[in-house]
């Protein structure tokens, strides 16, 4: 097959495709993401997504449209867009993309990583500190109760420094094999930054004119012991804030996508995911589009962001976060994905991540206040997912 720039490659079907395409990455050029559908991995740069007046959808789809070629498979714009909505995005169309099936179907993720790589002697801060971190939540609690607003997400991070450069191949590698079934990704976020890392959670995907939304918030720490982990799971289930703080979240989801459907599919009660560290309740959201035109990005736009990363009312969340996180979230609680000029596409909330730049890596990981909440709960929910990234790392609090 003779190919062109931009254009997808014929997907790759023999055993072991999508780990080679892994193994394949290379970090600062390529975008590797691994959903549990496909594995793609983008080489080079077409074209990025240009800055404008017009809508973040309109210039991706526009730019799409410039560079299709008849005869061709339709092009694919990939990359990850900040929390922040002034924020620039690291969206562009890449020289060539390869596909594959999905990781969690290839027998040889299963092998283990060899550990042949010097792993970097990190330096590890904790910004804000776990006291402050824990003022932060009592204050948000206070003021939930006082009926300023309902929810807020608060994030902390890890900043980890080291003299020697981080492999983010291996990095990628460990994520990958950790949680097959999850969303992987490392795509460039900026000049000399790479966004990598693990989320389980979908904001919505586009396939054929049908929608899907896969919504969690409530959440629960893994345990190595079996009966525990079983009892923390039922707890998790039956847990009246983690229900009440899920629900907030789905009637979110619900209100954003119903404009585009003639009817969505909305189950009453959530079920349960597992990730390597954490238990989440988990919704699932399905409905036929009433425009065909519709892309995913409009879906994943209409959504973002969601009660899970932010809080509710938006507006009012975005301001208690600026005001208690010592920090510029970046592409954290942004989403990340692909999109093709049919407007089919995959966008996935950027949760369980870092953003390396040269020797220093800063890792991300918040949790949902409500009136219910607990200083010491939320501060041990944020440890708790902060291992998915500390574990590929090489690293501990």
């Amino acid at each position: 097959m003779s190919l062109t720039a931009h254009a997808p490659a014929e997907p790759l079907t023999s055993p072991g495709a999508a780990t080679s395409l892994l193994d394949a990455y290379r970090p600062t050029t390529d975008r590797f993401l691994a959903t549990p559908h496909r594995t793609l991995l983008g080489r080079g740069t077409t074209a990025e997504v240009p800055a404008g007046t017009a809508s973040l959808t309109h210039r991706v789809q526009d730019l799409l449209d410039a560079l299709r070629r008849p005869g061709t498979a339709a092009p694919v714009v990939m990359g990850s867009l900040p929390f922040a909505p002034d924020a620039p995005p690291a969206l562009a169309v890449p020289d060539l993309v390869h596909w594959a099936p999905p990781l969690r179907e290839d027998p040889l993720v299963a092998l283990p990583v060899p550990h042949d790589e010097a792993r970097p002697d990190w330096r590890v801060r904790e910004v804000p500190p776990p006291e402050r971190y824990g003022e932060a939540v009592a204050s948000a609690v206070a003021r939930i109760r006082a009926g300023e607003f309902d929810k807020v997400v608060l994030a902390r991070t890890l900043e980890l420094t080291s003299a020697t450069r981080p492999d983010l191949h291996a990095m990628l590698r460990r994520l990958a094999r950790r949680d097959p079934a999850g969303y992987t990704f490392a795509v460039p976020s900026g000049p000399g930054r790479t966004l990598i890392g693990a989320s389980p959670e979908l904001l919505v995907s586009r396939r054929a004119g049908r929608l899907t939304a896969n919504p969690l918030a409530g959440s629960a720490p893994r345990s190595s012991d079996l009966a525990e982990d079983v009892r923390r799971a039922v707890a998790l289930l039956e847990s009246e804030k983690d229900l009440h703080e899920h629900a907030v979240v789905v009637a979110a989801v619900r209100e954003a996508l119903a404009p585009f459907c003639d009817r969505l599919e909305v189950p009453e009660r959530p079920t349960l995911v597992r990730t390597a560290a954490m238990w989440h309740l988990s919704t699932t959201v399905g409905g036929e589009l009433t425009d065909p035109a519709t892309t995913a990005l409009d879906l994943a736009s209409a959504l973002h962001p969601t009660p899970a990363v932010c809080g509710t009312p938006t507006d009012v969340a975005r301001a208690v976060i600026a005001q208690s996180e010592p920090f510029d979230r970046g592409p954290y609680t942004g989403m990340v994905g692909w999109q093709d000029a049919d407007g089919d596409g995959e966008w996935v909330v950027t949760i369980r991540c870092a953003e390396a730049e040269g020797g220093a890596l800063r890792l991300f990981a918040g949790a949902g206040v409500v009136a219910a909440s607990t200083p010491e709960a939320e501060t041990a929910e944020t440890a708790a997912k902060f291992r998915t990234f500390l574990h590929a790392v090489g690293a501990s609090l």
